[in-house]
Order: C-alpha cells, then sequence, then structure tokens
C-alpha cells in the first residue's frame, strides 16, 4: 500500500490506548482498524494482518490466530518481510495465549536463523514465553538472558556463557 495508507495506519495504533476502557471501546477500535482495511485490494495480505494485530491487541487472541494464518499464506514476506516476522511473533504468542505453545516453538524456532533485525529479542522473549508454558524453563530462561547479555553495560561474556550453559551444561 502506499505511504499515506501506512501513516494513517500507524495513527490509528497510536490511539489504541484511547479504546481501552471496554469491550464497547475495544469493537471501536478495531473498526477504525476495519476501515483502513477496506481501503486495500481485496487480496492484499496487509489487511487480515492489521485485523488479527487489532483482534490480538484487543484480548481476542483466537480470532487473531486464523487471520495472522491468512496474512502469512496469502504472501505478507513479499508485502514485507518486517511484518510477516512481527506475524509470526504475534501469531506465535497467541498460540501461547490459546494453549497451543508447541505451534509458537515450531513457527519461532526457524527465526532464531533468520538474518537478524530490531526483532530478534522480541522473537527469543515470545519463544522463552512459549517454552516455559511447554515447561521448559531453562531453555526459556536461556534465550531470555542470551537476547539480554548484549544489552548490558557490563557482564556480557559471563551472562552470555550463564546463558548457554543453562541448555548445554560445561559448555562455559
Amino acid at each position: 500500500m502506499d505511504q499515506d495508507w501506512e501513516e494513517r495506519v500507524t495513527a490509528a495504533w497510536a490511539t489504541l490506548d484511547d479504546y481501552a476502557g471496554s469491550e464497547e471501546d475495544a469493537a471501536a477500535f478495531r473498526a477504525v482498524i476495519d476501515a483502513l482495511v477496506a481501503e486495500l485490494p481485496e487480496d492484499s495480505p496487509l489487511g487480515p494482518f492489521e485485523r488479527a494485530c487489532a483482534f490480538d491487541s484487543t484480548g481476542h487472541p483466537a480470532e487473531a490466530v486464523a487471520l495472522y494464518r491468512e496474512a502469512l499464506d496469502g504472501g505478507l514476506e513479499k508485502a514485507g518481510p518486517y511484518k510477516a516476522r512481527r506475524a509470526k511473533i504475534q501469531l506465535a504468542s497467541s498460540l501461547r495465549n490459546v494453549g497451543r505453545p508447541q505451534e509458537g516453538v515450531a513457527l519461532l524456532t526457524p527465526e532464531l536463523d533468520a538474518p537478524s533485525d530490531e526483532l530478534d529479542d522480541a522473537v527469543r522473549a515470545c519463544l522463552a514465553l512459549c517454552l516455559s508454558s511447554l515447561g521448559r524453563d531453562r531453555e526459556g530462561l536461556s534465550l531470555v538472558l542470551g537476547a539480554l547479555a548484549p544489552h548490558l553495560p557490563r557482564y556480557q561474556r559471563s551472562m552470555a556463557a550463564y546463558a548457554r550453559e543453562l541448555v548445554e551444561p560445561g559448555a562455559r
């Protein structure tokens, strides 16, 4: 879609907290997103992506799951690799929230080897939550410590080593 549409979508998302009072408010926010989506070509993967985000952000992860899948299956990667990665992270989170964390793990694990971008830590954090939901807390903690280590002013090497040791005893 064009830059004007993207800017209007960004502006709409900036108002999300204004709709945080009730389910009626949440529905009103989703209506704002639906109106923007209505401007898109019918086969655009951006439509289901934005609608999924709106359902997810207003506490309806079950409704979001199918829409994220529709967006990804409909070519969201071609429309924008960054949005496709966001969709995978958010889909994994929604899957976890509806009791399907194993699917979230399967979706995000390949993202650990994807080209690096600003979403790397979000991938690891969401994957850690999915792993924790499966009782795999040590693996999750390892991912979170590994993501945190580069941001620390000191102890980066130590924390990275501790993160490895959680899943590879003796790796230190």
